[in-house]
């Protein structure tokens, strides 16, 4: 198992400045991980800085609330594309899925994976810590009905991370043609290991190196 190939290397604390960004990258390049995901403000540097390596640059958008419009929505994926990101982690509308309004939040995810159709991966997050499990079954068909490349378990801003039984149930929802990404709380290589095994073939975290330097 190639671990560093399915780590997304994250920093998206509000408080983050450019030395930190510069770091991550500087570690993304060493470990050669699947993605650096930071906050949209930080795009343009990141491409930059990993520009002729095979290094991703992933973004957020609706982040991490997920309440923004999906002309918001749209208009950050957009943006992000055009300042170089390759990959965009959408946050659901979590209060209208839980409203019942499943025909709104599948337009909300399909406006972003329309925006970024040839040009970026879209994973959803459906902040697995704030559904039931029926729910969670619920946004995952609608993830996949609206051609999304990923389903993503959690923020890391909310009440609660990724766990090995919600990974198990994304993973048995959406079959294996989508990807199950789990972020939130992953902190060793113990944690990726029980993640991978429930299903995820995508890992978010900020301890990536701690993880690869587990390995050896």
């Amino acid at each position: 198992m190639n671990v560093a190939s399915m780590i997304d290397h994250t920093l998206l604390k509000p408080g983050a400045t450019q030395e930190q960004v510069a770091t991550l990258l500087m570690e993304a390049k060493e470990y050669k991980f699947a993605s650096v995901c930071v906050n949209p403000c930080w795009v343009s540097f990141a491409a930059q800085e990993l520009a002729g390596t095979d290094v991703k640059v992933c973004t957020v958008i609706g982040f991490p609330l997920g309440a923004s419009t999906t002309a918001v929505k749209v208009f950050e994926t957009q943006d992000a594309i055009q300042n170089g990101a390759t990959e965009v982690d959408m946050v659901i509308a979590v209060g209208r899925l839980k409203a019942g309004d499943d025909k709104a939040v599948e337009a909300d995810i399909r406006g972003v994976v329309d925006a970024a159709k040839g040009k970026a991966l879209v994973k959803v997050i459906i902040e697995t810590c704030l559904l039931t499990d029926e729910e969670k079954i619920r946004v995952c068909m609608l993830c996949v009905r609206a051609g999304a490349d990923f389903v993503k378990t959690s923020t890391g801003f909310s009440t609660g991370g990724a766990t090995p039984a919600d990974v198990a149930l994304m993973r048995k929802t959406v079959g294996e043609k989508v990807g199950v990404k789990a972020s939130g709380g992953i902190r060793g290589k113990e944690d990726l290991e029980r993640m991978v095994a429930a299903g995820a073939n995508r890992i978010g975290a900020s301890s990536g190196v701690s993880i690869m330097q587990a390995q050896i």
